[in-house]
């Protein structure tokens, strides 16, 4: 059978998790009705952003600066608590933590917990908002550390490696949920005929070399010579293409990796002389991202490390990323290393 008259017969993520549970060890009932939870927000979310240009009270800033120091818009703190509702309500969680707070969120006294933390970036790429961009939410899941109290952090600082499961709503011309339990990934399209998410791109694999690079080169002034050695290799006919590669950069983390992931390049958020950590956040960005890259056959580097080996040290932590094809990164960390041109 057909992957399109799969699609058409409606295969519902539950339906593809039970189905699978051989093949994904985490695919629990406990996981499974976590993911569910998940994808309750994401339509509340898509909802939200679908009517959001009709209705002004839900464009715009609220006034507020988030823990990162940033401008919060209206839209990002309803996705925030329309996640942190529906988390703690679940009965799932140990904690959790979101891109949006400064501390671990517990779950209250009053409310049953479970066995997984999880770190959120509830709406990525929000100033792009207004704008009628495609935006995201990005997720990444983690077993509780056995004999660690819910509310400590110890329970949110891992390497990414240790991930049970990770994945992003894309709220674009579609709504999509792609995601890995560390077996593969999948994507789920909402069908909004049936209010479901419905199995639209079975194992996804990334391309081994891409055509594409993504950086927001009006930082170039602040790059130093090794990162600017990236880019001019991506920019030259050296590449394997004997041309240069295809700049495309939207400016939302979700949307521009989601195309190279489809297309096959690199996405790269290096650091820089205002920002040598760079700016994405480990645990809520660049891990989960990273997860779903090397599930589909890609990579992901901070320009030395592979990021799924790097223990977080704090929970806002950032870093450097380079993400996407495999053989495109493995280029742009050597150059990164001093070598490789």
């Amino acid at each position: 059978m057909s992957d399109a008259i799969k699609y058409r017969m409606g295969t519902t993520i539950t339906e593809h998790l039970l189905q699978s549970e051989d093949e994904f060890p985490a695919a629990t009932g406990q996981f499974t009705q976590l993911l569910n939870e998940l994808i309750t927000g994401a339509k509340l979310i898509s909802r939200e952003i679908n009517k959001a240009g009709l209705l002004a009270d839900l464009l715009g800033l609220t006034g507020e600066i988030n823990v990162q120091g940033e401008k919060v818009r209206k839209l990002d703190e309803f996705a925030d608590h329309v996640f942190i509702w529906r988390m703690q309500r679940s009965g799932l969680l140990c904690a959790l933590s979101s891109e949006e707070n400064e501390g671990v969120i517990r779950v209250p006294d009053n409310l049953p917990r479970g066995n997984y933390v999880i770190i959120f970036d509830p709406l990525d790429g929000s100033s792009n908002i207004d704008a009628n961009v495609s935006i995201g939410t990005i997720f990444s899941i983690y077993r509780r550390i056995e004999g660690v109290p819910c509310g400590t952090v110890e329970n949110f600082l891992r390497r990414g490696s240790e991930q049970v499961a990770a994945g992003y709503f894309l709220y674009g011309s579609s709504t999509m949920l792609v995601y890995t339990v560390g077996n593969g990934v999948h994507g789920f399209t909402l069908d909004p005929s049936v209010g479901e998410f419905l199995l639209s791109h079975p194992h996804i694999r990334m391309p081994e070399q891409g055509k594409i690079y993504s950086v927001n080169e009006a930082n170039s002034m602040y790059w130093d010579e090794r990162t600017r050695a990236v880019i001019d290799y991506f920019k030259s006919g050296r590449t394997h293409l004997g041309k240069p590669y295809t700049s495309r950069y939207i400016g939302s983390m979700v949307a521009d990796f989601h195309r190279n992931l489809m297309y096959g390049g690199i996405y790269m958020y290096p650091g820089d002389s205002g920002k040598p950590s760079g700016k994405l956040r480990l645990l809520c960005e660049a891990a989960p991202m990273a997860f779903i890259a090397e599930q589909a056959g890609g990579a992901a580097t901070d320009g030395r490390r592979r990021i799924l080996d790097i223990k977080a040290g704090s929970l806002h932590e950032r870093t450097p990323l380079f993400v996407g094809s495999r053989q495109d990164v493995e280029k742009a960390t050597a150059i990164m290393q001093g070598h490789g041109l």
